[in-house]
């Protein structure tokens, strides 16, 4: 299966995502299930604290972490979002660093850009703007951000590695990001791996957690470590095992 044909099944999936009036949880959802999600999230576990007119607008429930609430944000700084979808953390990062702060959210997807930038409206939040654009080639300048953050959306990624060499490169040096992100134990049949359904749905682009760590280690990254694991259950008999895990290093 292609880098290409990857994608465009990613694109397809959450383009229908963006359009849909609810949560994930819809019959064309990525994250979830026909009957419930693969990673049950309320809203006291997933952002408990957080502004609730946010949640309520901006959350379609397609992450596996909560990354905001442990990347030590302060204000000031030029945060952003990779694969940010309708906005939620960028919006609640850009509290965090304040008026004197910059949210930059980045998504590959027009409909999710569409449905963050009328987010961004409804909410009033004024130090936020989206671009478009891929991972693998950021629309963003080198070395001028001080933080990455992103939920669930590296597991998308064909080329993980690149992904992780662009987020060193518009790091300022000693910047750091704070990602969360779906990894396996066990092994992932090659027919799960072509499985675009598996794969628009974080599970079968999916890195085991050691090689994760190998790669943003080997692209320059040091104090790489998991700061939250939580088990990512999947439906049926399969010979591996999800984790969502929250990862921190530093440039």
């Amino acid at each position: 299966m292609s880098d290409q044909k990857r994608k465009q099944a990613v694109k397809e999936q959450y383009a229908a995502i963006a359009k849909e009036e609810g949560s994930c949880c819809g019959p064309r959802s990525a994250c979830c299930s026909d009957s419930e999600p693969l990673l049950p999230v309320t809203f006291n576990e997933a952002y408990g604290g957080a502004d609730k007119d946010i949640v309520s607008t901006a959350d379609l429930g397609l992450g596996c972490g909560t990354p905001v609430t442990t990347a030590r944000l302060s204000r000031g700084m030029t945060v952003v979002d990779l694969g940010s979808g309708a906005g939620i953390d960028i919006f609640l990062a850009a509290q965090e660093v304040g008026p004197e702060g910059k949210g930059i959210g980045i998504d590959m997807t027009d409909e999710m850009i569409a449905r963050a930038e009328a987010n961004k409206r409804k909410l009033q939040i004024k130090n936020v703007e989206f671009r478009k654009g891929e991972i693998e080639d950021l629309p963003i300048e080198s070395e001028s951000v001080d933080h990455v953050l992103s939920n669930c959306v590296i597991n998308l990624v064909p080329d993980k590695r690149k992904a992780f060499a662009e987020i060193h490169r518009i790091l300022k040096p000693g910047g750091g990001f704070t990602i969360s992100d779906i990894v396996y134990s066990g092994t992932i049949p090659e027919e799960d791996r072509n499985d675009m359904s598996l794969y628009a749905s974080c599970v079968s682009g999916a890195e085991e957690k050691s090689d994760y760590l190998t790669i943003v280690r080997e692209c320059g990254f040091r104090e790489a470590g998991v700061v939250v694991e939580k088990p990512y259950t999947i439906e049926g008999s399969r010979p591996y095992s999800l984790q969502s895990i929250t990862v921190s290093a530093v440039k």
